[in-house]
């Protein structure tokens, strides 16, 4: 019987397995899948781009801004602009009455010396100006510039000419594209940092001085790379997996342990645990780790994507369902009469018990030959 065990043991491993592999199955019914708002894209080789991220702020492209004053001492008696308002280089902005004597006195128009918005007014109407004062703040926001603070052991993976995905805090749902154009003169000794600058583009002006932002620089690209969207890899530590929509049963997803290398702002390096071309959720990925098996069972479903029938566990009909083989070859001498086995050694010990009794016979059939 030792001999057998092996066999029945692996025959056991084979049996359970169905049921361990619909342990790892979800399976929702329609509503499930529209109220967690599942969606999946396809896992493919593509571009894979290295990123350090860091954060920074907007400022305002040097030699882009200027301020209005009056050449002349008086008072303020027209006012055109107000903070937020965009001008053209030229145009009027407020009118000066000069102290000068005049019936009416002289009147001195100021004029904006470039375009941009408006961005301070510093006077009000009647009140007096002196020619050494700033009196209106315009800033051209057309172009400005991302300032990030790089670590110093970093820096030295960027260089001019550097792409950068930069996101402002204050505009959540934008995504600005950057060049590096140089660093700043001196690094930052209490920080570690350097300043990287980034040109931005602004032709909606929506960026503004003072603006917090995060910077996703690229350091690298590296081709053939199978990856995943971030919210695709669910668990942490060595315990990351992602959802794989199930290739034969509607509204099913197999849960599947993954390695992962590295990550950028967008995606995940998917080293192991699945293949191109096959459907990962991502939206939804995070509340299905908690769905458990669903509303649906597993037999349901198989029976829904064959067209007939099946065991509970989801084996063809005629089959025998997972665990009953183990509980066959643990008791088939009950109820069931003997196994092979035991009725081999049965005929084996009839047969020599038969030649022992015979054995006298023929020993003096052939002494007396």
């Amino acid at each position: 019987m030792k001999k057998f065990l092996p066999l029945l043991y692996f025959l056991s491993l084979c049996a359970t397995a169905p049921a361990e592999e619909a342990e790892d199955v979800i399976i929702l019914d329609e509503a499930g899948v529209k109220n967690l708002g599942i969606e999946t894209v396809v896992a493919e080789e593509s571009a894979f781009s290295r990123t350090v991220f860091t954060l920074g702020h907007i400022e305002t492209i040097p030699g882009k801004s200027g301020v209005v004053s009056s050449r002349i001492p008086g008072r303020i008696v027209e006012l055109k602009v107000t903070p937020g308002d965009r001008v053209e280089t030229g145009s009027e902005v407020a009118k000066v009455e000069s102290r000068q004597p005049g019936d009416p006195p002289p009147v001195v128009v100021l004029k904006a010396p470039l375009g941009g918005m408006v961005t301070a007014v510093e006077i009000r109407l009647g009140e007096p100006v002196e020619p050494d004062r700033a009196l209106v703040e315009i800033i051209d926001l057309s172009e400005v510039h991302a300032i990030a603070r790089v670590p110093d052991h970093q820096a030295a993976q960027l260089a001019p000419g550097s792409k950068a995905e930069i996101r402002v805090d204050a505009l959540a749902d934008h995504v600005f594209d950057g060049e590096l154009i140089r660093f700043g003169v001196a690094a930052d000794r209490e920080s570690g940092t350097v300043e990287a600058i980034f040109r931005l583009a602004n032709k909606d002006g929506l960026l503004r001085p003072g603006m917090r932002a995060g910077f996703s620089i690229a350091t690298g690209m590296r081709e053939n790379v199978l990856s995943v969207p971030r919210e695709a890899v669910q668990g942490s530590g060595a315990n990351r997996f992602v959802f794989v929509k199930h290739f034969d049963l509607p509204n099913a997803f197999v849960k599947a342990p993954v390695v992962v290398g590295e990550r950028n702002e967008h995606s995940v390096e998917i080293l192991s645990g699945i293949f191109p071309a096959d459907e990962v959720v991502t939206r939804g990925a995070y509340p299905l780790s908690f769905a458990g098996t669903g509303s649906i069972s597993l037999k349901e479903a198989m029976d829904a994507a064959h067209g007939h029938a099946h065991n509970e566990d989801g084996s063809e009909m005629g089959e025998h369902p997972a665990g009953e083989e183990d509980h066959d070859h643990e008791h088939g001498h009950e109820g069931e009469g003997p196994d092979t086995l035991t009725v081999f050694l049965a005929i084996t010990s009839g047969v020599l018990f038969l030649l022992l009794l015979a054995s006298p016979f023929i020993f003096r059939a052939r002494a007396g030959a």
